[in-house]
């Protein structure tokens, strides 16, 4: 666990105190930061590490939506449950029939929804106690946790799969969370995830304006190489990898071209979950002039993350691991 008080760096993930800057960076509520570079694992990390009150306020209401869904705006709430269908059926291919699946940050639980309408499956969710698990204990045939992955948690070799979308870069003690992950997931089981590419041009390009960056929920960062190097030490065979992704890359372009531009950072981001108490200085014209940003330059916004994906440097990765650990 990190140490709070430190007034030297800490690397989030292997706990090195050796490390180089990498960019300065701010959150929505004008706190500062640094990403710093670890140089025994590899890791991009925030510093100073967030404290608890922060963390709490960066995950209220605002962050999951103030209605049922996450996103005020229809069309967009509509999308994303697309891509968590798309999700589902991908999942499902994998599964034999009575398998037991493990969604780690299931959020409102619509993706294991998904799943359970497309067999018979044992269904275990995670997600912490605010409104995206309250959501989630509405869905029939999922048990839902509440609290943090820990040992003890689920038997050893309990799942088939175990998937975290877009959950790792939250997580304040990852590499536990693999080690558990390893021992609950059967040999042979399979391990999916995704999280934002800080080897991507747009980390490059943007830096602190970068959207996938989200201080101070985004903790710690990997690249895809240096990531798959951990896995193999914990014997995980990476069997695909997949870097273009419509729902993520060209939205987290959009934003990030209008962060620099912008003041505050994620305005757009923050409108269409309905957040309307922040950056209100930015009237309905000003946002609506941001979607229209966004909707007209979509097609160009596609178009450039199918080129940076060609050469591994999207804005997003997503890993199919198996695990090799012996019977």
């Amino acid at each position: 666990m990190q140490n709070f008080d430190s007034l030297t760096p800490v690397c989030t993930y292997c706990q090195s105190v050796d490390s180089i800057w990498f960019c300065n960076t701010q959150d929505i509520f004008d706190t500062k930061y640094e990403l710093r570079h670890c140089v025994g694992c590899k890791a991009y990390f925030l510093w100073p590490f967030p404290s608890d009150e922060l963390l709490r306020r960066a995950y209220d209401t605002s962050y999951y939506g103030a209605t049922q869904q996450k996103f005020s705006f229809a069309v967009v709430e509509k999308a994303v449950d697309w891509f968590r269908k798309k999700r589902a059926r991908k999942i499902v291919k994998l599964l034999p029939d009575g398998a037991s699946v493990l969604d780690i940050g299931c959020g409102n639980g619509d993706f294991l929804h998904y799943v359970s309408q497309c067999g018979h499956f044992e269904l275990f969710g995670i997600e912490r106690d605010e409104m995206a698990a309250k959501r989630a204990a509405t869905k029939a045939n999922i048990h839902l946790q509440t609290t943090p992955l820990n040992e003890g948690d689920f038997a050893a070799n309990a799942f088939d799969v175990i998937t975290l979308f877009h959950v790792f870069e939250h997580l304040t003690e990852p590499e536990k969370t693999l080690n558990i992950i390893n021992k609950i997931l059967k040999p042979e089981g399979t391990f999916v995830l995704s999280f934002p590419n800080i080897a991507s041009w747009q980390a490059r390009v943007f830096k602190g304006k970068w959207l996938h960056l989200d201080p101070p929920r985004h903790l710690f960062f990997m690249a895809p190489k240096d990531f798959k190097a951990i896995m193999r030490n914990k014997n995980f065979e990476c069997v695909g990898t997949t870097y273009f992704s419509m729902e993520q890359n060209p939205f987290g372009l959009v934003q990030s071209l209008l962060n620099v531009v912008c003041k505050k950072r994620e305005v757009l981001f923050e409108r269409l979950k309905g957040n309307t108490q922040y950056a209100a200085e930015y009237g309905s014209w000003n946002v609506f002039l941001q979607k229209c940003f966004f909707v007209l330059h979509f097609p160009l916004f596609v178009l450039t993350d199918l080129i940076a994906a060609c050469f591994k440097k999207s804005a997003t990765v997503k890993f199919t691991f198996k695990n090799t650990k012996p019977c």
